[in-house]
């Protein structure tokens, strides 16, 4: 083992301690190890940045703007909502929900298409007194295994696309992967509402749950004629940076107020609104004028009368908050919403609202002011659930929902027939889209997650690494090593699954295929394996990610709106994993090994 080697091994150790401690964003992680590759000598300054050219990524790019599109029709959420109606069985309903969300995942990202019908499915769940739990997670694998069925299922599959392109082999055809993943979808829709239904938690329907849990995440003062704050600003009564107590908006003449700044005056007959923790709340009720509200019936009105909106939110992998303290991160004047209680791992976080430092996963439960939906937080948390009925609210008509939708199939059909490429159907598309006034240039630039390509870009660069540093060699040796004893192909093929599914688990998947693709490079050359066999095994496994809620976006996005815990995944999961595997290699191995 040269120095190279071991530098290298050292360096992707230490990059996967941090991703699994989640010390820091994988993006940041991830390029920070990149650059100290770069540093070193590693690599050059064209491999550390080749990722950003990279046909794949940029297709990626392309493919958020489209997503963006579709997104802005009602038509699939009017589907799904009618086929919730038709059934009030969960057996019978899961199945007739599954299949067509499998194969709209083929075509469309799966993060909104899960953050879509999250909230859809718990209300319909509420309203017929069924478990959410029966269905959130196998939302979430539905989407995972639709994805495998194209080539724009999912970013992974463009990824290793054009990572093929990259090493000068054929990428895949539009429809390629489907050899596989329709088999595995439809197996794995057949487990879930069988086997897997039996093993998924059947937790109680939590009707209304924020509403009838508002009182214990508020707390109410009056202010009477003798506060000595009348007519002065928050800032001046001392009204900030409470000890457990965060003022999060004013009640006055029958309208709430928030954000509240520290300029905001005081008025007498406001009621003062705080969050946190209210058993601390005793202390402002020795002040002066301050009157404790025993029953919190100005806030539930607001709420009941939808002047104000109690919001429940996922907080995203890529989000700018992670790791920041609320009260560093400008929430309220930032979105136009207060954080009134923060969850994690089931659990509230029982400490001073502000002081709380945000991970991903955490769920938010806001209350949020009128200009909340017009800003801008689609990358940073994920909307799971509120206080509103459902409501159909496209953003753009009829006519041009279906006009999004004819050139997404046009798409599909140029590509597939070999009559442009991805990245050049992509950009026609888009450039329709834009012709077309179905999106603007402002709303391209906010629906492209600039965090996930810098994620993806970086790790080309480890890729890079791997090669250059004769890593990815070394390990392919030892993979051989292990394999080579038992005599078959299959075995190749059964190794590298596991490897790229392992470290799927444990970090991202579009940074697990990148790892991964050079080692099963290697591993094509020495035993003469057909590279794109491998190429399929490393995209499938990498997004076979099922076993745990950080593996995949998706599955951390229903964690707590199912009240899942972890061994839940692992439950349901494990089986399906193995079912995923075994039929991914049988195949592949009868398809392009023998």
């Amino acid at each position: 083992m040269t120095w190279e080697i071991a530098f290298v091994l050292f360096c992707i150790s230490l990059m996967i301690g941090c991703l699994i401690l989640e010390m820091e964003r994988p993006e940041i992680i991830v390029f920070i190890t990149v650059v100290i590759f770069l540093a070193s000598g590693i690599i050059s300054t064209g491999d550390a940045f080749k990722g950003f050219s990279n046909e794949g990524v940029l297709t990626i790019a392309l493919f958020f703007i489209i997503a963006g599109g579709i997104q802005k029709s009602d038509l699939t959420n009017i589907f799904i909502h009618k086929m919730l109606n038709s059934h009030k069985s969960a057996r019978k309903s899961l199945p007739k929900i599954l299949i067509p969300i499998s194969a709209m995942s083929a075509f469309l990202n799966n993060t909104p298409i899960v953050v879509t019908f999250t909230p859809i499915i718990r209300n319909w769940c509420e309203k017929n007194n069924i478990s959410p739990s029966k269905f959130l997670i196998p939302l979430s694998y539905a989407t995972i295994l639709g994805g495998t069925i194209t080539i724009i299922g999912t970013s992974t599959n463009l990824v290793v696309h054009g990572l093929l392109l990259d090493n000068n082999l054929p990428g895949f055809s539009f429809f390629q992967l489907g050899i596989v993943g329709i088999p595995i979808t439809l197996l794995g829709i057949l487990y879930i509402t069988t086997i897997g239904f039996k093993l998924l938690p059947n937790h109680p329907v939590k009707n209304k749950d924020m509403m009838e849990n508002s009182r214990k995440y508020f707390g109410e003062l009056k202010v009477t004629e003798q506060f000595l704050f009348i007519n002065q600003t928050i800032k001046d009564a001392k009204l900030r940076n409470l000890n457990g107590l965060y003022l999060i908006g004013i009640i006055r003449d029958q309208h709430m107020l928030t954000p509240v700044t520290s300029s905001t005056l005081i008025k007498a007959g406001d009621r003062l609104i705080f969050a946190g923790m209210i058993s601390t709340i005793a202390d402002l009720q020795n002040q002066k004028g301050l009157e404790l509200v025993t029953e919190s019936g100005s806030i539930l009105e607001q709420i009941k009368n939808k002047k104000t909106k109690i919001v429940e939110a996922v907080v995203s992998q890529h989000s700018s908050l992670i790791h920041k303290k609320i009260r560093n991160t400008n929430f309220r004047g930032r979105y136009d919403a207060a954080v009134i209680a923060v969850h994690r791992k089931n659990e509230r976080i029982e400490s001073k609202i502000g002081d709380i430092t945000l991970k991903p996963g955490d769920i938010l439960l806001m209350i949020t002011g009128d200009d909340f939906p017009k800003r801008d937080y689609s990358h940073d948390f994920y909307i799971v659930n509120s206080n509103n009925e459902f409501d159909i609210l496209p953003s753009i008509t009829r006519f041009k929902s279906w006009i999004t939708l004819i050139i997404l199939v046009s798409l599909i059909f140029f590509v597939s027939v070999g009559f442009l490429s991805m990245l050049k159907g992509a950009a026609v598309a888009v450039i329709l889209l834009f012709f077309l006034k179905v999106i603007t240039p402002k709303e391209a630039k906010d629906y492209i997650d600039f965090n996930v390509l810098l994620l993806i870009a970086s790790s080309f660069g480890i890729g890079s690494a791997l090669i250059n540093s004769g890593t990815a060699e070394w390990i392919a040796n030892g993979l051989l090593s292990i394999v080579n004893p038992l005599n078959g192909g299959i075995f190749v093929l059964i190794i590298i699954y596991l490897a790229t599914n392992i470290l799927t688990e444990i970090i991202t998947n579009n940074a697990a295929a990148v790892m991964m693709f050079p080692i099963a490079m290697e591993v094509a050359v020495k035993t003469l394996v057909d590279p794109l066999a491998l190429a399929v095994i490393v995209a499938i496994a990498a997004s076979a990610s099922f076993s745990t809620p950080i593996g995949y976006q998706t599955n951390m996005i229903v964690y707590s709106p199912g009240g899942y815990s972890f061994k839940d995944y692992l439950k349901v999961g494990i089986p399906l994993n193995l079912i995923v595997m075994t039929t991914t290699i049988i195949i592949v191995y009868f398809i392009w090994i023998l």
